[in-house]
C-alpha cells in the first residue's frame, strides 16, 4: 500500500550517526520545516543531547537510540534522514526498516532505492498495516520543453547556489512563508526529496530523464501560473562539474528572479572535486543571468538577492562577511536562516 504523509502522521526522523553531518540535510529539513508532530530523532551518537545546542534548530524533540524507543513515543511515521553516498539503500537500515513496516508504519523514503519493490514480500502480506512512501518516483511521462514560462506574467523566482547543498531549498521555502505571511499569492514548487516531503508535491528531477527534466519544470510551473509568485527549489549549480540539474531548472521555469545562495565559509566546492575554487560571485552571477536568459532571448532575470550560510560563524563575524559580499556586489545579502526572510521579501518587492 503507498500513501503519502498526512496529518495524523507523527514523524520519528532515522539520522543513525549523522544528526550533526551534512548528509543528515533531509532529517534537518523535515525537523526546520515540517508540520507534522515530530516525535523524535533517532541517532543513537547522539541519544539524550539537547537539538538546539546539535543543529541550532530551537525545538524540543528528544534524541533517542532506535525504533523500539520512537514507538513508545507514539510515532508511526519513520522518515529516512539521511542522504548516503549515491542515494543508496544501506544494508544496516534493512531490518529497521522492516521492524518499521511491521509495526504499522509508514517508511518516507527519499533515496533512490524504490523501498515498495525492496519490501513488497512484507508489504503483501494481509497481516501488515505499513506502507511506503517512495518519494522520488515519477508518476507521469513528460515530453520536452518549449519555453511556455517565458509568456507568463507573475515573478518566477529561482534559487541558484554556488555548490550543491548550499541552502537552495531552504531559501526558497523560508521566501515562500515570507510571501504568505505579508498577504501575497505565492507557491513553492518542490523539486528534490526534501521539499516533496514537506509540501507534499512537486518533482523528483534526478528521477527524472535529463531530455525531460525542463518539461517536468515547465509543467510544474504552468500548473501554478495563477499565482503571483512561484518559488522555484533549485538544485545542484552550474559551477558543479557533476550537476545537469540548474539548466532544465532555468530552461522550465523561465526565471524572472534568482536567488543566489553561497556558503561562505568554504572556498572551494565540496569532495570529490574540492580541488574546484569557487568563482568570482560577481561573475558567477552574470554567468547565470546570461545562460537563463539564453543571451538575450528571453527575459534576462534579475540576481535580487544572496543569502549566505554563515552556520558556525559568531555573529560578528557573520556579520562582516554579509556586509562585504553586499558591498562587493551591490546586492542584498543576507542570512536567511539566521536573521530570517523579511529583508529578502523586501528586495524582491523592489526588484
Amino acid at each position: 500500500m503507498k500513501k503519502k504523509l498526512n496529518a495524523s502522521h507523527k514523524l520519528a526522523i532515522y539520522m543513525p550517526h549523522s544528526l550533526t553531518h551534512e548528509s543528515g540535510k533531509m532529517g534537518l529539513g523535515i525537523l526546520r520545516f515540517s508540520t507534522n508532530k515530530i516525535c523524535c530523532v533517532i541517532d543513537p551518537d547522539h541519544k539524550g543531547k539537547n537539538l538546539k545546542e546539535l543543529t541550532g534548530i530551537d525545538k524540543s524533540i528528544p534524541i533517542v537510540s532506535n525504533l523500539q524507543e520512537a514507538i513508545q513515543l507514539e510515532a508511526n511515521a519513520l522518515i529516512l534522514g539521511i542522504a548516503p553516498s549515491g542515494g543508496r539503500l544501506p544494508d544496516t537500515w534493512t531490518k529497521p526498516i522492516e521492524e518499521a513496516l511491521n509495526a504499522g508504519f509508514l517508511v518516507v523514503n527519499g533515496l533512490h532505492d524504490k523501498l515498495a519493490d525492496k519490501f513488497s514480500s512484507l508489504l503483501a502480506r494481509t497481516s501488515n498495516t505499513g506502507s511506503v512512501w517512495d518519494v522520488r518516483e515519477v508518476l507521469k511521462e513528460y515530453t520536452i520543453g518549449s519555453a511556455r514560462a517565458n509568456e507568463l506574467n507573475n515573478k518566477r523566482i529561482l534559487t541558484i547556489g554556488t555548490d550543491m547543498a548550499s541552502g537552495k531549498m531552504t531559501a526558497g521555502l523560508l521566501l515562500n512563508e515570507a510571501l504568505l505571511k505579508n498577504n501575497c499569492s505565492s507557491s513553492f514548487l518542490a523539486t528534490g526529496q526534501i521539499g516533496i516531503t514537506i509540501s507534499g508535491q512537486g518533482i523528483p528531477l534526478d528521477a527524472i530523464k535529463v531530455d525531460n527534466a525542463a518539461a517536468a519544470v515547465e509543467d510544474e510551473v504552468m500548473s501554478r501560473q495563477n499565482f503571483e509568485h512561484i518559488i522555484v527549489e533549485g538544485q545542484g549549480s552550474l559551477g558543479h562539474p557533476g550537476s545537469t540539474a540548474t539548466l532544465p531548472l532555468m530552461r522550465g521555469s523561465c526565471p524572472t528572479h534568482l536567488l543566489l545562495c553561497h556558503k561562505i565559509k568554504e572556498t572551494h566546492l565540496k569532495n570529490p572535486v574540492s580541488h574546484i575554487p569557487f568563482p568570482d560571485l560577481n561573475r558567477f552571477i552574470e554567468m547565470n543571468e546570461e545562460v537563463a536568459s539564453l543571451c538575450g532571448i528571453f527575459e534576462r532575470p534579475k540576481t535580487f538577492a544572496i543569502s549566505l550560510n554563515t552556520h558556525g560563524l559568531p555573529a560578528e563575524k557573520a556579520d562582516q562577511l554579509i556586509t562585504e559580499v553586499q558591498q562587493n556586489t551591490g546586492i542584498f545579502t543576507s542570512d536567511i536562516v539566521r536573521y530570517g526572510a523579511q529583508g529578502f521579501f523586501s528586495a524582491l518587492a523592489k526588484s
